[in-house]
């Protein structure tokens, strides 16, 4: 589906706005979020009106794994993917993540999430006690997907018009 620009700004003011008022994002200190590419939900203006205020955590390819390491505006470069990573040798253990802000190509009811493929969320994710939240565009949401033993599911799913939770 395609979306206007203003259309992609307005869903990702609305799916932040509802994922700041979780207790999970309220509570948190140490989020991971992502850089997010062009048919993602955007994260930029998110990422800017927080960073003061909260500790953000980028993942950054390292093999078939994800590295998290702190954001600092400015110190990203083009990485796996053409995806814009963290630069600098500053890692976080996944143990210090309280909130990780999660993107998919789809997500379902039951809180499924599909990735692109490789299988790097679904690793970090398995290793994670932190709240996972699936953020994403109202048509990536469906009544229900296939899933894998190895599919990590949301503890919430947001979109523009849904808000989907398993607590």
């Amino acid at each position: 589906m395609m979306l206007s620009d203003i259309e992609k700004e307005q869903a990702a003011q609305e799916v932040f706005a509802r994922l700041e008022n979780t207790a999970a994002f309220m509570m948190a200190d140490k989020i991971l979020v992502y850089h997010s590419l062009p048919d993602e939900l955007q994260t930029i203006s998110f990422l800017k009106k927080w960073a003061g205020r909260k500790h953000f955590f980028l993942p950054r390819v390292n093999g078939v794994n994800l590295d998290l390491l702190p954001y600092v505006e400015g110190n990203l470069e083009r990485g796996a993917f053409d995806i814009e990573e963290p630069t600098g040798s500053e890692l976080a253990d996944v143990d210090e993540i309280d909130l990780m802000i999660i993107p998919g190509v789809a997500f379902d009811r039951r809180r499924n999430r599909l990735g692109r493929g490789k299988g790097f969320y679904d690793r970090l994710l398995s290793t994670s006690r932190a709240t996972k939240i699936g953020v994403g565009y109202e048509f990536q949401l469906m009544d229900e997907m296939p899933c894998e033993p190895h599919d990590v599911p949301m503890d919430i799913v947001i979109t523009q018009y849904s808000y989907i939770s398993g607590f």
